[in-house]
């Protein structure tokens, strides 16, 4: 009798279905609101822990469910947390729903009965996104999108793009304000041909529920820890998900009420200035020349003229530089010999006979920080429509990778202009410059002050000797 109650038993779990996967069940209003929107093309602006990620994962794993044959990405910078943060997520609604999705750990793949895949990618650098070339993409997720160097761009309009035709497939970017409101993301979620949506921390109800404490309780924790009030621009980016500008982020301080000029200022009679020209070279980027002008007379270094031109030859580099050079009188070009630059300098040198000295690259961070000092200080000028100006706002430290002992650049964006001032910057003197005092030299007042210099060196000299008039030589 008991072996047959097992049985029975066994029998009615058989016929017990499982829980249907439903969108509406698992995430929250404006999570919904997100994944539901038919738009092809979405943004979500997020705050940390607002659930973007859940959001993520649910969405692809429905839009496989519903699409035969279809493939759908989950695409981040790095593979390492797409593998560590999403991939268990993943897993876990494949194993809750039951869905028979069959999970690949080798290349982190999903796939299902209906001939539909889901990949977790990364795509740390430009040459990672060619992999995705060619798939028949029905939907699409760049999570972290605010994280993305320059290539993103690349991945949106020329791989990802294309490859949605044959689904009519979706693409969304989701992520979090960086700490400077540029970039192809930035753009993007003011874009009038995308949807936009936008939640935060305090929409996401499950935060309370497993803290058991308040959002506001929350945030006032953090606030007491770090030490900083509702303005830090951390705090604004993380907790409430606003674009706001944290110079701290910034490598170059420029700054536009100490640096803008509009004219070089005049010297004084028979005093010259003195033109330094820096070049950095780029073909993928761009060949940038930032011309500087200083003087012993005055205290500021002045960006005079910037070019950049990208995808130019060596003749065009040179007449470039040529027609500089019959405009202005420039006492030295420091180029940069990274990479091909040395063989494209030596051939500059060798067969147009223009004279160049390489860039000091090795101490190029306490460089910066010198030039930040001049920038600080108002005693470099510079144009606040120039390139380098608008750039400057842009360059950003790699906020993971720096460390007290140890800075890194973002590669998010990278600026051919500020590395061409700053070569130049580095080789002018205008820190030499030290501001007259007293009268004006040849003046009747100028020498009585030179007599009177001249009698008190005398003055101590002969005090020294009756004090010691052996000169220290008494042995």
């Amino acid at each position: 009798m008991e072996k047959k109650a097992i049985l029975l038993e066994y029998k009615k779990r058989k016929t017990i279905a499982p829980p249907k996967f439903c969108l509406e069940d698992y995430l929250f209003a404006e999570q919904l609101a997100f994944v539901r929107d038919p738009s092809p093309f979405k943004t979500a602006v997020t705050t940390r822990r607002a659930g973007k990620s859940t959001s993520c994962v649910a969405d692809l794993i429905s839009t496989a469910l519903e699409t035969a044959d279809c493939v759908c990405l989950y695409i981040t910078l790095s593979r390492k947390n797409a593998k560590r943060l999403v991939w268990p997520e993943f897993k876990k609604i494949n194993k809750r729903f039951k869905l028979e999705g069959e999970p690949n750990e080798t290349d982190l793949s999903m796939t299902f009965p209906n001939g539909s895949v889901i990949y977790l990618l990364g795509t740390k650098d430009r040459g990672a996104i060619e992999d995705l070339r060619g798939l028949p993409i029905k939907k699409a997720y760049l999570d972290e999108s605010q994280s993305f160097p320059a290539y993103i761009k690349e991945l949106i309009d020329d791989v990802i793009g294309p490859a949605l035709m044959d689904h009519d497939g979706s693409l969304c970017l989701i992520g979090t304000p960086g700490p400077i409101p540029s970039g192809y993301f930035f753009d993007l979620t003011k874009n009038p041909n995308w949807s936009h949506h936008f939640w935060s921390f305090f929409d996401n109800p499950f935060i309370a529920i497993k803290s058991k404490k308040t959002h506001q309780q929350m945030l006032d924790r953090e606030l007491k820890r770090r030490g900083v009030d509702v303005n830090d621009p951390s705090i604004q980016r993380e907790w409430f998900g606003k674009w706001v500008v944290d110079k701290n982020c910034l490598v170059y301080q420029y700054d536009d009420a100490l640096n803008n000029y509009t004219t070089l200022p005049e010297l004084p009679k028979g005093s010259t200035w003195n033109y330094i020209l820096g070049i950095d070279l780029g073909f993928d980027d761009a060949d940038a020349l930032a011309l500087l002008a200083y003087s012993a007379h005055v205290p500021e270094t002045y960006l005079v003229e910037e070019i950049i031109t990208p995808n130019q030859d060596i003749t065009s580099l040179v007449a470039q530089i040529d027609d500089l050079r019959k405009r202005y009188d420039i006492s030295k070009i420091v180029i940069d010999t990274g990479g091909l630059g040395k063989k494209i300098t030596e051939e500059i040198t060798r067969r147009y006979k223009i004279p160049m000295v390489a860039a000091e690259k090795q101490r190029k961070f306490e460089y910066i920080d010198l030039m930040n000092a001049d920038l600080r200080t108002g005693k470099l000028k510079i144009k606040s429509l120039s390139r380098f100006s608008q750039d400057a706002n842009k360059v950003e430290w790699d906020a993971e990778k720096t460390t007290p002992d140890k800075k890194v650049i973002s590669k998010r964006f990278h600026s051919d202009i500020c590395e061409a001032v700053l070569y130049a910057w580095r080789e002018s003197y205008g820190f030499v410059f030290e501001k007259e005092t007293g009268p004006k030299p040849g003046t009747s007042e100028w020498f009585k002050m030179e007599e009177d210099k001249m009698y008190e060196s005398e003055f101590e000299r002969l005090q020294s000797l009756e004090d010691d008039p052996y000169g220290g030589n008494n042995e």
